[in-house]
């Protein structure tokens, strides 16, 4: 075959070969193409690279000329730099999936995300104004002496410890906080395998007991103190137990509308998708817990300080969740869809 027949049958095939390279063999977010990106498929290129091998083995036996061989001898080796480099350190995976793959995980989860929202945040403002309007209702969800507890930690007038607790150094409290939320959001979670009435039911209890605390304090004159402690670490401890309560739902609604899914496989996609969107949450919580220790706690901070900070987090944590990761879809989310389409007749793209 003449070098002018050669380069016209495969010469598709190299200029194809050569736009995958040019998505995939950047860094950062040119390596990583949105699924429905045109051009080849990540599947695709084994095949695609073993043809090439081949056809740089026929132009070299067949004697074509230099700068053809060249020009293949290039595409061979910028192909096997990008499908045989090392994978990245699990720290940049770690960074990269914080960064982007997180919130757009959380995203896809708006239905349920919705809704564990409402859950939580309704009986919270609901009991936080019945306190204010009956201030007895508060001894019907706490014990006298819980009651008293609590307001010891907010008392204003006792400035001889930290607020929001009694006793134990910062760094005690920090582990202590982590066991605690770490603790709620994983339950929140897990319990969607009781058909979601589990996750709502601990979503409504934590915002009953939540309203209830709050209102009494602020109708005992105690608010200030309560409201400059909960203030710097309540975005990212309140949102990862939202998000967490929308993961339980997803496994909830897994288990009573699968779909065309078998309910089997229904439950292990939403499993998944939960344990991916665990790995944001303890990252929240743990840093809501290191916030809450050695922030939120100084009684010395002054109170436009103290609410100033909690406003910027909840910007900075809320701005995260619905911006980062933008022009790209999660992996997890990408495959969980994955079933469902191919149930349809449609054919997946890889992530």
């Amino acid at each position: 075959m003449r070098q002018e027949a050669f380069a016209a049958r495969h010469g598709p095939e190299w200029r194809g070969f050569e736009s995958w390279l040019e998505r995939r063999g950047g860094r950062g977010a040119r390596a990583r193409p949105a699924p429905d990106a045109p051009g080849l498929r990540d599947e695709d290129m084994p095949a695609r690279y073993r043809r090439l091998c081949q056809q740089l083995a026929l132009a070299r036996r067949r004697g074509y000329s230099p700068q053809l061989v060249e020009h293949l001898q290039a595409l061979v080796q910028r192909g096997h730099d990008v499908l045989y480099r090392a994978p990245p350190a699990p720290w940049r995976r770690a960074l990269r999936f914080l960064a982007a793959g997180f919130p757009r995980l959380v995203r896809d989860q708006r239905g349920c995300l919705w809704l564990s929202a409402a859950l939580f945040v309704l009986p919270t403002l609901a009991m936080f104004a019945a306190v204010q309007q009956w201030p007895q209702l508060a001894h019907s969800v706490f014990a006298p002496h819980e009651l008293a507890r609590f307001e010891s930690m907010y008392d204003p007038a006792d400035p001889s410890h930290a607020l929001g607790r009694e006793s134990g150094t910062d760094l005690a409290m920090f582990g202590y906080y982590i066991l605690n939320n770490v603790s709620i959001g994983f339950r929140t979670f897990a319990s969607g395998l009781l058909a979601g009435v589990g996750t709502a039911f601990v979503l409504v209890f934590n915002g009953v007991v939540f309203g209830v605390v709050a209102g009494h304090l602020q109708a005992v004159g105690h608010g200030d103190p309560f409201w400059r402690f909960v203030a710097g670490h309540s975005a990212p401890e309140l949102v990862a137990i939202v998000i967490a309560g929308a993961a339980g739902l997803r496994l909830g609604l897994a288990l009573l509308a699968p779909g065309r899914l078998r309910r089997a496989d229904a439950l292990a996609q939403a499993g998944r998708v939960g344990a991916q969107l665990c790995l944001g949450i303890l990252a929240m919580l743990v840093f809501a817990a290191f916030v809450e220790a050695f922030w939120s706690s100084t009684g010395s901070i002054p109170a436009p300080v103290k609410f100033a900070v909690g406003g910027a987090l909840w910007a900075l944590v809320l701005g995260w969740l619905a911006l980062a990761g933008r022009g790209g879809e999660a992996p997890a989310a990408s495959a969980a869809r994955g079933p469902r389409r191919r149930a349809q007749g449609a054919t997946p793209h890889a992530p």
